[in-house]
């Protein structure tokens, strides 16, 4: 069902299937140019195989919650929404999470496990950063080249109505900025102590493999991780299938609290 989430910085729109009572909750956390429909039934399958409860929102800016409130980005505005997802977790009562985080929201849960590492069962990340690579700077480039000369911005508008431009430029202009070459939060992983799986596509326009080693090799609690030969920036949806099962093994063992060593599995 939809739901409006109160939080400091405003009114966020959300979607919470609650199907299973007294089960976890998996909590979806959007990418840069994402919002919760753009999930689309990623989300409910995960839920229903896992007998797990689900939250999606729109974080500020995005989706169906209001515009944002600049349109400039500070360098630490995703340890700001990890803030944020505190007060979205309390607003909603959930203290039994499981995050799954696409991109940004990848980060936002890596940050949000380090910053308050009692509220989270596990993470699932997809496609994370925990630090600046220029690979992902030549990726935004084409993005923009695309947002110019492609449907680009009229399949985003879709989701994002009038907020379309600020959405895709706060995103663009952050990410190419002289000072976020310095961005790194790799000194946040040591303070990570739930159990963590690492999703990404070997052929991730954004980032390299380096990003899925630099979070295996210092996060403290257990680790396991999925790189998928060709497959780019968006597993859930180029390798559902794969993503589903393996996110749902992981879920299982979480829960059940039989988790291995650090691992590696990589999908043919």
């Amino acid at each position: 069902m939809q739901i409006t989430i109160k939080t400091s910085v405003g009114d966020l729109n959300g979607l919470h299937y609650h199907h299973f009572p007294g089960r976890p909750t998996i909590v979806f956390l959007h990418e840069s140019l994402g919002c919760a429909e753009l999930w689309r039934k990623f989300p409910e399958q995960l839920g229903s195989i896992t007998n797990c409860n689900v939250l999606i929102y729109d974080r500020l800016g995005y989706g169906k919650s209001g515009p944002f409130k600049t349109t400039i980005r500070s360098i630490d505005y995703l340890e700001i929404e990890a803030d944020i997802l505190l007060e979205v977790l309390e607003s909603c009562t959930i203290d039994d999470a499981i995050l799954f985080g696409h991109s940004d929201g990848g980060s936002i849960a890596l940050l949000f496990g380090a910053m308050y590492p009692s509220k989270a069962l596990g993470i699932i990340t997809e496609g994370a950063h925990i630090f600046f690579e220029e690979e992902g700077r030549e990726g935004i480039r084409h993005s923009i080249n695309a947002y110019a000369n492609t449907d680009l911005k009229a399949r985003l508008t879709k989701y994002h109505g009038d907020k379309t431009d600020n959405v895709f430029w706060i995103w663009a202009n952050t990410c190419l900025s002289n000072s976020f070459g310095e961005w790194n939060i790799e000194h946040y992983m040591k303070k990570i102590t739930c159990p963590v799986l690492v999703i990404q596509g070997e052929k991730d326009e954004y980032g390299t493999l380096k990003q899925v080693e630099g979070i295996i090799s210092q996060v403290q609690g257990v680790a396991t991780k999925l790189v998928l030969p060709d497959i780019k920036h968006t597993p859930h949806k180029e390798a559902s299938e794969a993503v589903l099962e393996t996110s749902k093994g992981f879920i299982v063992s979480v829960l059940s609290g039989n988790q291995p060593g650090h691992s590696e599995m990589v999908r043919p």
